[in-house]
């Protein structure tokens, strides 16, 4: 594989997004746009929360607590840990979104009517999912108390309405004050980035219909050299638009920037060599423009929209469609940037998401490659 010939193909590229002004529009100051129209999330019904406990108390009173916490289908009990690092590293790495932290003497406090020592701390990455589960747990917690003390409290002459014994300590992580755009435009980013990628899907079609594919089939460039080349001029313009809507998310939406955007950077590098190599594949079955702009809006970016987890939570959705989203680029970039972003977390945490965008961009590239030589040759 010559490099210079895919540098070939990337400067001719280069100069036909110069020259047309939509590709250009698209390309450049598109994703700055979307970000500025779509920065507020949809809300969208919760269900099948992902909790941890870390029960100190290790008592009857305290275990039958938890079972009623998780009763129905908004919250699941996901994993009991034994210490506060081990709770800290499943909300680090997003395997549950609240915590619920028994103190010890839970059941001694309760029984004495002296409180309910108790912590719940909440994911902030994710507002709209915390808030809601606090509310569950609140509601659940008042249940409770209810049936576990009327008898004792009415053999006491006390109203059980009139007694809060509720010692609840709620605790907000990496987004204290639960602000909805710090959520929703990490994880936005991960879909208004894609969008001029949308039009790699375009180039071979252009091709097609100017007649010069053909003309670009009989040099001495391979075909694998041809598609990468093309890519190129998208996959800058992608990395200069991860630099301008970074500066927006945190200078005009004062977005949190704690992690380290050269890390960023390459994984953003990875996910649109992962993105733009999956709408080539679109790119080399379809032979008009139109044609490959309407199935690469439909196969890439619409199940984009609903399935990366941006505005509805992938905890609440069948399984099937969880298994789909694991297909999508877009899906581990969303928990990337939201990392990047909010937790300030490495690749100690996201290499797995990265991994899997590297394996889809040299398989979606090894297929197009694959089929491009099959339909053309």
């Amino acid at each position: 594989m010559s490099l210079r010939h895919i540098w070939a193909i990337t400067i001719k590229e280069l100069r036909y997004i110069q020259r047309d002004r939509a590709t250009l529009t698209l390309v450049v100051f598109t994703p700055t746009l979307l970000l500025f129209m779509m920065a507020y999330a949809v809300t969208a019904d919760i269900k099948h929360v992902p909790v941890g406990a870390l029960d100190l108390d290790r008592s009857q009173t305290s275990r039958a607590f938890l079972q009623q916490m998780t009763i129905g289908d908004d919250l699941d009990l996901v994993v009991q840990v034994s210490s506060m690092d081990q709770l800290e590293d499943y909300l680090l790495k997003e395997r549950i979104h609240v915590a619920i932290v028994i103190a010890p003497g839970f059941e001694r406090e309760l029984y004495s009517l002296h409180g309910m020592p108790m912590q719940v701390i909440v994911d902030g990455t994710e507002p709209q999912t915390g808030g809601y589960a606090v509310d569950q747990i609140l509601r659940r917690a008042e249940v409770f108390i209810t049936d576990l003390l009327s008898s004792q409290l009415t053999a006491l002459g006390v109203d059980p309405d009139l007694l809060e014994p509720i010692d609840m300590s709620i605790r907000t992580w990496y987004n204290p004050n639960r602000k909805a755009n710090v959520d929703v435009i990490p994880g936005l980013l991960s879909m208004i980035l894609g969008l001029p990628g949308m039009t790699v899907a375009l180039t071979l079609a252009r091709e097609r219909e100017h007649g010069t594919l053909e003309q670009l089939l009989v040099t001495p460039i391979k075909r694998a050299e041809l598609l990468l080349g093309k890519m190129g001029p998208y996959m800058l313009s992608g990395l200069a638009n991860v630099l301008l809507t970074t500066v927006v998310a945190t200078a005009w939406f004062k977005v949190p920037f704690h992690g380290n955007f050269l890390l960023f950077l390459l994984l953003s590098a990875i996910f649109f060599l992962a993105l733009l190599s999956m709408n080539m594949i679109v790119g080399v079955f379809i032979r008009t423009q139109a044609g490959a702009m309407a199935l690469s809006f439909l196969v890439v970016f619409l199940p984009g929209l609903f399935l990366t987890g941006i505005f509805f939570p992938l905890v609440s959705m069948p399984s099937i469609v969880r298994m789909e989203a694991l297909f999508l680029p877009g899906s581990h970039f969303a928990i990337i940037t939201r990392g990047v972003f909010i937790t300030g977390v490495g690749l100690e945490v996201l290499w797995p998401y990265a991994l899997a965008l590297l394996f889809f961009g040299l398989m979606f590239t090894g297929i197009a490659a694959l089929f491009f030589r099959k339909k053309l040759a």
